[in-house]
């Protein structure tokens, strides 16, 4: 199926891009107007744009029903300062709640349920219930059109971040990413939230490089058992690797035994071998597995 933005109305577009690009995270933006009337609102146009300087940018998108602006965007042009509340599992209710395009002057706090935290540099509140928090100087608006649906970058740097010790590890050092459990924006009515359940780490190569799938022997390249992914795995070490005549493995001795007398069968079970060891993230063993291929 293809496409066409341009034939799109721009609800469409909306549905489509918003189901297409996900998950989002939720940036839960508090601000005030300069007649000290607080708002408080999600936005899932959100991300981490640099870290020295600490940018974050937030876009609050005029209204695709009739072009209007959000009392968020007024506030951040009257007084640029927001606080960037994040939001977890134990609040996406109410933060779903606050989304709700009440009257100017309502303040979403008392309307949701949370409660107003002062926050230290910065006019607008914090919300205490978030239990990470960052208060922002906003730095710069880019509108990106005057239609229904176009986008205000509201580009703010990060001053001081406010984080619950509940979700540090244990020498408190950093983010236990396994306590904070996020919650993120998809298409229609669809969230999705970050637990231990659905965490994988992948391990990322820095200073080194990876040797890449193109050079893996023909037999692993081209192999129809392991996939794409596993192939990057192996191709993610820094050197080729070699036999080590000290690996001992009984599993793979029993392969060697049980289908000596059938080539293609070996290769197979060793690669599905490889391939176990490669889930558990096992990389050296699945590299000396593999090397042991006649």
């Amino acid at each position: 199926m293809q496409i066409d933005l341009n034939d799109l109305n721009p609800m469409m577009k909306q549905q489509w891009l918003q189901h297409a690009v996900a998950p989002r995270p939720i940036c839960f933006a508090s601000t005030i107007s300069p007649k000290g009337e607080v708002n408080l609102s999600p936005f899932s146009f959100f991300n981490l744009f640099s870290t020295n300087p600490p940018i974050l940018i937030f876009s609050p998108s005029r209204r695709v029903r009739d072009n209007s602006i959000k009392h968020t965007l007024e506030n951040v042009y009257e007084i640029p300062e927001v606080v960037i509340n994040i939001v977890d599992e134990e609040m996406v209710q109410q933060v779903s709640l606050a989304s709700c395009e009440y009257p100017r002057g309502t303040n979403e706090f008392i309307k949701a349920g949370f409660t107003e935290e002062p926050a230290t540099i910065i006019r607008p509140p914090m919300v205490r219930e978030s239990k990470v928090k960052m208060e922002c100087r906003v730095i710069e608006i880019k509108s990106l059109g005057t239609e229904g649906g176009a986008g205000n970058l509201v580009i703010c740097e990060v001053l001081r971040m406010h984080v619950n010790d509940s979700i540090l590890n244990e020498d408190g050092s950093m983010i236990d990413q396994r306590k904070l459990h996020h919650i993120a924006r998809l298409g229609g009515n669809w969230y999705s939230k970050v637990d231990p359940s659905n965490l994988f780490e992948v391990e990322k190569p820095n200073v080194k490089l990876g040797i890449g799938i193109d050079v893996l022997p023909e037999t692993i390249r081209t192999s129809s058992i392991l996939t794409g992914n596993e192939l990057a795995q192996l191709g993610n070490v820094h050197e080729m690797p070699v036999v080590d005549p000290a690996f001992n493995d009984d599993k793979l001795k029993s392969i060697f035994q049980y289908y000596a007398v059938s080539p293609d069968d070996m290769e197979r079970e060793i690669q599905l071998y490889a391939k176990e060891l490669l889930a558990k993230h096992k990389i050296d063993e699945a590299w000396q597995v593999l090397l042991s291929l006649p």
